[in-house]
């Protein structure tokens, strides 16, 4: 099953966060930070949104950085992604 987003809504998916320090240590699954790095999946159209014209800025494969609480998480086929806005979206990560 595909996602299709609609006007300037995005799906993302987290990438996993670090399970070791730069130092070497292992983190524990509850010491990890949640990630707020994300690869973009797919893009909705842009056009017109609530009368103003909205250009994408984001393609699919980016990696974005997203605001922390953001968005709607779903669940699909066992997967997690989440649809946020193009507003939502703080940055790309080269």
């Amino acid at each position: 099953m595909q996602i299709k987003p609609l006007g300037d809504r995005v799906v993302v998916k987290m990438c996993e966060a670090e399970e070791t320090t730069k130092s070497g240590i292992i983190l524990a699954g509850s010491a990890k930070e949640k990630p707020q790095v994300a690869e973009v999946l797919a893009v909705g159209p842009g056009g017109i949104i609530e009368g103003k014209e909205v250009k994408m800025e984001v393609k699919v494969g980016d990696k974005v950085i997203t605001s922390k609480y953001s968005g709607t998480e779903i669940k699909l086929d066992g997967e997690e992604y989440i649809i946020v806005r193009q507003s939502d979206i703080l940055a790309k990560v080269d």
